[in-house]
């Protein structure tokens, strides 16, 4: 397969437990072998579900807004606003969170792709 570009208002697939609207741009399912990248658009209020990356790093680009991410393992939780990355290492529990306002826009995820929470969520393996 050579170069492609996606777009991130036609996505693969959505990822409802991280957000409303959480879209799977560039992932296994698109081809990648160890690339994942979302974009997001969390509401004010909004919060995705508690969750680990047993063997991935998360990344998060924020793009627009602010709110808190939860160390759920260490107990912390982070402010984080627009311009800033929030990295999130393997085997952190960890829960981002619109709870200071405003809505949250940003771009990323973990890498390698999760396959066992993609595989939980039902989009892994993909049928066809």
């Amino acid at each position: 397969m050579g170069i492609r570009v996606m777009h991130r208002d036609s996505p693969d697939e959505l990822l409802p437990m991280i957000a409303s609207d959480a879209r799977l741009v560039v992932w296994p399912g698109t081809g990648a072998d160890e690339a994942n990248m979302n974009f997001v658009r969390m509401q004010p209020g909004e919060a995705n579900v508690p969750h680990v990356h047993r063997r991935s790093e998360d990344t998060i680009f924020v793009l627009e807004g602010n709110g808190t991410v939860a160390d759920l393992s260490n107990g912390a939780e982070i402010p984080f606003g627009a311009g800033q990355v929030v990295h999130v290492p393997p085997g952190i529990e960890h829960q981002l969170r619109a709870d200071r306002g405003a809505e949250i826009v940003s771009v990323g995820g973990p890498c390698p792709a999760d396959l066992e929470l993609l595989s939980a969520a039902g989009l892994w393996p993909r049928e066809g």
